[in-house]
């Protein structure tokens, strides 16, 4: 439908606009991922053309459509303990090096999407408690933040479907960790969610509010960002860890070529970085 396509100009525009905005990068042929994600507002905000749609959204009066279309462009699906490495190593590796730890171990994930990936770190914490008791009297405190405001309400609300809970999540966690809700769904325990806060951020924003940490899961991400920003990124995330405080990066990034400030650790299977 000519309705829900995208000249040149206004695609290069919508990029530009995009980059500034969050610091996705979009590809030159990228059309097609932004029709699929936003084709679904033009009902909402009755625009009748996927043109007009992002010329409005060019305009700063539009905040409501503006915060619309960045949650729709940076909504990215995930899964439960993604690649399952850096949850045992937590377990297995860092958790250790906390033993007698009085204050809470401090973890940030940097990209929360709709919540698996800060649950999973707690439930992680939760099973190595459980196995080592009284190794983490501090406990664990972990911070979730997301770019889209509709993502984090999804993260708070904590309930999944049987679809989502399919990906990545054992029948035993499924049991330990979760209780029925309504609608067939699923909802995290309040242990589980106790260990986790949530807040909007943007990556390319001031991180200054955020505290220190001593670990920080930033997977799937960089991969999103031209090489300036990512370094830009690492460098804030450096500046908030503690000393010898560890860093997750997706299992496809790596910081070849972006940054000093870390030591790799391979760790088989798997890789962390380890702030210098």
């Amino acid at each position: 439908m000519a309705s829900r396509q995208l000249d040149d100009k206004s695609y290069h525009q919508f990029r530009e606009f995009l980059e500034q905005q969050c610091g996705i990068v979009l590809g030159e042929n990228k059309q097609y991922l932004v029709k699929s994600r936003l084709a679904p507002l033009m009902a909402k905000f009755d625009i009748a053309t996927l043109g007009e749609l992002v010329n409005r959204t060019l305009s700063p009066t539009e905040r409501q459509l503006r915060a619309s279309v960045i949650d729709a462009m940076t909504t990215n699906e995930t899964l439960w303990f993604r690649d399952e490495y850096p949850f045992e190593l937590l377990k297995k590796r860092l958790f250790p090096e906390f033993k007698g730890q009085k204050t809470p171990v401090k973890i940030w994930s940097a990209a929360s999407s709709s919540g698996q990936e800060p649950y999973s770190i707690a439930m992680s914490a939760m099973e190595y408690q459980q196995s080592n008791p009284g190794n983490l009297p501090g406990s664990v405190q972990i911070i979730g933040t997301d770019i889209s405001n509709t993502m984090l309400e999804h993260c708070k609300y904590a309930r999944y479907d049987s679809l989502a809970l399919a990906r990545g999540l054992s029948a035993e966690r499924k049991r330990l960790f979760f209780e029925s809700a309504d609608n067939g769904m699923l909802k995290v325990k309040d242990p589980v969610k106790k260990l986790v806060n949530f807040r909007q951020l943007n990556l390319l924003g001031s991180y200054s509010l955020m505290g220190r940490f001593d670990i920080v899961f930033c997977r799937n991400v960089l991969i999103y960002f031209a090489p300036e920003i990512k370094k830009q990124i690492l460098s804030q995330i450096h500046g908030v860890l503690n000393p010898g405080g560890y860093l997750f990066l997706g299992a496809s990034e790596s910081l070849s070529g972006l940054n000093q400030n870390f030591e790799m650790i391979r760790c088989n299977p798997g890789i962390v970085y380890r702030k210098k």
